[in-house]
This record gives structure tokens, C-alpha cells and sequence, in this order.
């Protein structure tokens, strides 16, 4: 039974986060905020199903008082979802099957909140919400950039003809700076699969949204706030209020006996001379590139913490859905010998790291990060440089914009010759920067 928000008499918000760590982090940061700051009463509404993540659960163990976890009702997504699935497809799904089963009749159990926020994935929510009058407000967990981006995509799809991947040149966004057709997101490379048609759908979405709340701060991407403030592109959508209040990061972890092993190797190194190397929440690399990554952390003789998962050669988020749940013993896919002819040199760490902890220490100097919004924050932050290797979503769009606007990182490059990059092309390997 849901307790009812009239036995608090402050001011009482719900906050609603699709399944991923990408989109729960920053969401549950600002409901603490929320909490903390400005005496709210919040409840985080968790969609509960069959894939709820070992790392989900340990992040929503400890909470301010003042911040409730209120479960959905758990849904069987079986016949809906499989594990081949596209990571937009699949969340559309889950989302889809739990909020029109149970959000309506848990927002009035909760005596109608103030206001709902939500995520990008989650625009299901806009017509539950309408029917209840709950004014709706997005939160925005990647880029400016991006969002310019997703605000201009039912435009450009209406304009262009054919695959945004083949235009000649980059794409203009009102006001912003282009987008190579080489750095779009994966979900909008082919555009006639369901994945493309699902991310458009949200997107257009976003207008009905009371206000938007961004992850950046004011000084960090000017360029693409003030256009979504000024262009006469972005006034005539017209577009909802904005609210850069970022840099919402994680600001602490609680740490497993393992995550306190790492951190005391940590602590013997000298200052800044370790590198992370972490994939993010879901990232997966390929069997070959696990290998070559391991050949060259050990030739390199640089201190190294290395966050490994199983490898997949069938996609980059293999691990979207379970990170941190995940079977994993490294020394099935690493070279032979490997951990121990690095020991002492390095430390190898399964599925997932207190990366806040790493990332805010003095020993550690650099980060080979996937380029995620919510890493590449915490690596500004703390004041990390970045490697950046984008693995899948809109990370290629991320890592141009560090490394080419806010020179916040470089490029790594990519020797392994001739890969997919898992959307039925083929690519070849690039090498774009000198990986410093």
C-alpha cells in the first residue's frame, strides 16, 4: 500500500526514471536535491520488473529522509521484450507495460503530486498525467547539444529523403554546431526500424512538457543553450521552458568490500598516475577489443583500473539491463596470464567500480570513459582528462563535442581493423587523435 502524501505537509513532487543507470542516477540527484535544498517531499517511482539491476538496487539502498521509493506494481515484460532487443525498443516496452497498467491509480493513491518529472523515455506519462491535471516536466539526461539535436529531428526527418548516414555533408541545427552524419546516435542511422520510429515518437513528445530541466550548467555549452533560448527555430515549436541546473553527479557511493579493495590500491599510487578505463553502465566490448585492450594496457606499463565485462560481438549495451548482476570471471575472456603479469601494475575490476570514488581521487590521472553524459560530467567535475571511446547512443556525438568544443578530452584511436558498429553497416576503424 502506497502511503498517502497527505501526512507530509511540504511541498510533494513524484519523479519518474525509465530502467537504465544512465537515466536513474541523474534523476534520483535531483530528487535528493529536491530533498535536501528546498524541503520537498519526493517519491521516486521505480518501474519494477524481472531485470532490475544488481547496481539499481544497491544505488536506491540509502536515502535522504524526505525521499520515498515507491515500487510500481511489477509487470511480466516476457512476451514483450527479448534479450536481442535494441536498448530503445526494449525500455519503450517495459515503460509501456508499466505505466499503463499502474501509474494512473499510484498517482492518486499519492493524492495527486504536485508535478511529475520524468525522463525522456518515459512520455507515456504525458496523457496519464493530462487526465489527472499533474503538470509534467522532462528532464533531459544528455547533452545541450544533444537536445538541440532531438528538438530539430521531427524537422529533419520531414526535410530530408533517404538515410541521415549518407548526406554529403554535416547537419546543420539551428544555431548549434553540426553534427557529422559519422557522429549521429545510433538510433537514428537507419531509419526504418522500429528503434528510429520509437526514439522519433519520444522526441516529439517533448513540446507537452510544462518545463525542461538540462543536466549542463549555464557556462558549459553556451553556444546550443542560448539557440534553444533565442533562434526563432526553437520559439516557433514552440519550445517549453528550460532549466540548466546541472552538474547533478553522483556525490557519493556506498561501497562493497570489493569497491574498498580498489580504492586502497588506489591509494598507494602516486598522484595522478593511474588511468580508468570503465565502459559505463552498459558498455560492452567485443571479444577482439577486450583483447587488444589488455595487450595494450600491459605493453603500455601505466597504472591502470580497468572495469571488464563479459565481451559481446553483438552489441555495445550488452549489459544495459544488468549491470552489476552480470556473471563474470575475467579470466575467461583475458590473455592468459594477463592478471598476473600485471599485478601490482593494475587492478581488474569486474562489471562495476565505485567510479565517483576513482574518479574524484588523487591518484587517478586519466579516464578512458565511453563518453555517457552522466561519466562525462563526473570527469569534468573532478577534473579528469578523458580518452574518449563512444560505444553506442548518442556517445559519439558526446565525445565530439568534448573533444572539438570544450577540449575536455581526446579521441582514442582504433586500430582493430574493419568492425561492425552494430547497426548493419560496416565500418572501418578510425583513428582521430593521438590518444593522449
Amino acid at each position: 500500500m502506497v502511503e498517502t502524501a497527505a501526512k507530509s505537509s511540504r511541498p510533494h513532487v513524484a519523479v519518474l526514471a525509465s530502467p537504465g543507470l544512465g537515466h536513474v542516477v541523474p534523476l534520483l540527484e535531483f530528487a535528493k536535491r529536491l530533498v535536501i535544498n528546498h524541503g520537498v517531499h519526493v517519491r521516486f517511482l521505480v518501474i519494477t520488473t524481472n531485470e532490475a539491476s544488481a547496481a539499481q538496487e544497491k544505488l536506491l539502498r540509502s536515502l535522504p529522509d524526505g525521499l520515498d521509493v515507491v515500487d510500481l506494481p511489477p509487470v511480466d515484460v516476457s512476451a514483450v521484450t527479448r534479450d536481442d532487443m535494441p536498448v530503445i525498443t526494449r525500455l519503450h516496452a517495459i515503460v509501456d507495460e508499466s505505466l499503463k497498467s499502474s501509474l494512473k491509480a499510484v498517482l492518486i493513491e499519492l493524492c495527486n503530486p504536485r508535478a511529475l518529472v520524468i525522463d525522456l523515455f518515459c512520455t507515456q506519462a504525458f496523457e496519464i498525467c493530462s487526465q489527472l491535471s499533474i503538470p509534467t516536466y522532462s528532464f533531459v539526461t544528455t547533452s545541450i547539444h544533444f537536445f538541440a539535436f532531438a528538438l530539430y529531428l521531427p524537422t529533419l526527418d520531414r526535410e530530408v529523403q533517404g538515410e541521415f548516414f549518407d548526406l554529403p555533408e554535416p547537419i546543420e541545427i539551428p544555431g548549434c554546431p553540426p553534427v557529422r552524419p559519422e557522429d549521429l546516435l545510433d538510433q537514428v542511422r537507419n531509419r526504418k526500424i522500429d528503434e528510429y520510429n520509437l526514439f522519433l515518437l519520444h522526441i516529439s513528445r517533448l513540446p507537452l512538457a510544462a518545463g525542461i530541466f538540462l543536466n549542463p550548467w549555464e557556462n558549459l555549452e553556451l553556444v546550443p543553450l542560448r539557440a534553444i533560448r533565442e533562434h526563432s527555430f526553437y520559439l516557433q515549436i514552440p519550445t517549453p521552458p528550460i532549466y540548466p541546473i546541472g552538474p547533478l553527479i553522483k556525490q557519493d557511493e556506498t561501497l562493497s568490500a570489493s569497491d574498498e579493495e580498489c580504492l586502497a590500491w588506489l591509494g598507494k599510487q602516486p598522484s595522478d598516475s593511474v588511468i580508468f578505463v570503465a565502459p559505463g553502465s552498459g558498455g560492452t566490448l567485443t571479444a577482439e577489443q577486450v583483447i587488444e585492450m589488455a595487450w595494450g594496457l600491459e605493453q603500455s606499463k601505466q597504472r591502470f583500473i580497468w572495469v571488464v565485462r563479459m565481451p559481446s560481438d553483438a552489441s555495445a549495451s550488452a549489459t544495459f539491463f544488468n549491470v552489476g548482476s552480470d556473471v563474470n570471471d575475467p579470466q575467461a575472456y583475458l590473455p592468459e596470464g594477463f592478471l598476473q603479469r600485471t599485478h601490482g601494475m593494475g587492478m581488474v575490476v569486474p562489471s562495476w567500480a565505485p567510479q565517483v570514488e576513482i574518479l574524484r581521487h588523487s591518484s587517478t590521472g586519466g579516464f578512458l570513459s565511453h563518453c555517457g553524459w552522466n561519466s562525462s560530467l563526473e570527469s569534468i567535475c573532478h577534473g579528469v582528462p578523458m580518452i574518449a571511446w563512444p560505444l553506442y547512443a548518442e556517445q559519439k556525438m558526446n565525445a565530439a563535442m568534448l573533444t572539438e568544443e570544450t577540449r575536455g578530452g581526446r579521441k582514442a584511436s582504433n586500430r582493430i581493423g574493419k568492425e561492425s558498429d552494430r547497426t548493419g553497416r560496416d565500418r572501418e576503424g578510425s583513428e582521430v587523435g593521438d590518444g593522449e
